[in-house]
């Protein structure tokens, strides 16, 4: 339509939602579906931090907080990047938005001139791209490989950025791969970005707490503290405590930065849910041994994944360190015919061919930058996971 802005050209709608509303609207039509492409916990909200925002509503704490959240959040955050990162962060340091998302536009849109560049190692989350774009950089993509696990090797991110490099997104644990970044690994990176003094970094960190088989989590800012003043670290209540819909994520940083997010956020959104972020509040302060037991269940959620999957020719499965994601090749099945003589000539054919055949819904590759791939969300329960990967697998059996 003629009066719509011409921004809206240069993106996309998240793949990854339009494939979970798909296999809801087809289970909805009495399909068998098993959707294993929503990245979110199937845990509840753990009691003491629903407790909390009851406790809250009960007490009437119901009305606006400062456009970028109430002190008294901003001050947990602080205990908390102090207690678990080692960042010593003030509450001028401090912005919560509505979930991780918002905290990682605003800071591109209150950064990004016209000819900024922006470098994400692919596979990468499937907003960033389209964000720098809505912000009005230019993304630079990285590719990674499957051989170094999905991580960007240090000589890669040296010959990516420039003068025109404005950020360098980095995500660990990753989504879409489960990748995990070792603190000697990150050094390498760190020490390259030390020489560029134009660049700054964006650590996306919402997966940190979901670590497996002794993986130790470091962030950009603890590793290398001389980046200190140009590392925006952001966080988020949604993977961890199982509270995606209550929509709180954070960031610690630069106060001039903080001020022109918080300014963003005040004429577009103001502040977030009161109630959630009392209810993150507890999260951040309160008890924390139900961590521990669910990424047990992850643990062993991921083992049954990665071992059915690597049991199917044509297919490799890594094996994440963290998240809840596993991100396979199936460069072994491209160029194969389905049973209705349709041919696999890409990831997308795959991920909607398996899902017409077999009721198995994926995401495919291309939408996180890397083909050909596709990926699992395995926050679902044993059952579904055994049943979807042995549909997977007959499936690909069934290739020509």
């Amino acid at each position: 339509m003629p009066f719509l802005a011409k921004t809206l050209n240069k993106i996309k709608p998240s793949p990854t939602i339009t494939m979970s509303t798909l296999a809801g609207d087809l289970k909805a039509q009495g399909r068998d579906i098993i959707s294993l492409s929503a990245g979110e916990p199937d845990f509840d909200t753990p009691k003491h931090i629903k407790a909390a925002a009851q406790k809250a509503i009960n007490a009437g704490k119901t009305k606006y907080t400062a456009p970028d959240g109430m002190i008294e959040l901003k001050e947990a955050i602080c205990r908390k990047f102090l207690r678990e990162n080692n960042l010593n962060y003030s509450t001028r340091q401090i912005t919560i938005g509505n979930g991780g998302k918002q905290v990682l536009y605003n800071a591109l849109c209150a950064t990004l001139n016209e000819g900024d560049e922006v470098v994400i190692p692919a596979p990468y989350w499937v907003s960033y791209p389209d964000m720098v774009l809505l912000a009005g950089g230019t993304p630079v993509v990285v590719k990674t490989s499957s051989e170094a696990n999905y991580k960007l090797m240090a000589s890669d991110l040296r010959a990516a950025l420039s003068k025109r490099t404005k950020w360098f997104i980095f995500n660990s644990p990753s989504n879409p791969t489960g990748a995990g970044y070792t603190f000697t690994e990150l050094k390498e990176l760190t020490d390259v970005l030390l020489e560029f003094q134009n660049v700054w970094i964006m650590s996306d960190d919402m997966y940190e707490h979901l670590a497996f088989d002794g993986f130790q989590f470091a962030t950009p800012a603890e590793v290398e503290p001389k980046l200190y003043e140009r590392v925006l670290t952001c966080n988020g209540v949604s993977k961890a405590y199982a509270m995606t819909g209550w929509r709180i994520g954070y960031a610690g940083g630069p106060k001039e930065l903080i001020e022109a997010m918080r300014k963003i956020q005040s004429q577009s959104t103001s502040n977030p849910c009161t109630i959630s972020q009392w209810a993150a509040l507890e999260a951040l302060d309160g008890p924390t041994d139900f961590l521990k037991y669910n990424n047990e269940i992850f643990r062993r959620r991921r083992n049954i994944v990665v071992n059915a999957l690597n049991q199917i020719d044509g297919i490799h499965c890594p094996t994440p360190e963290g998240a809840f994601y596993v991100y396979p090749s199936i460069a072994g099945l491209i160029g194969k015919t389905t049973r209705d003589g349709k041919r696999i000539k890409t990831d997308e054919d795959f991920a909607t061919e398996l899902l017409s055949d077999t009721g198995v819904a994926v995401v495919f590759g291309a939408a996180f930058g890397l083909s050909p791939n596709f990926r699992i969300s395995f926050a679902t329960s044993d059952e579904e996971l055994i049943d979807g990967c042995q549909r997977i697998s007959s499936f690909c059996k069934s290739l020509i």
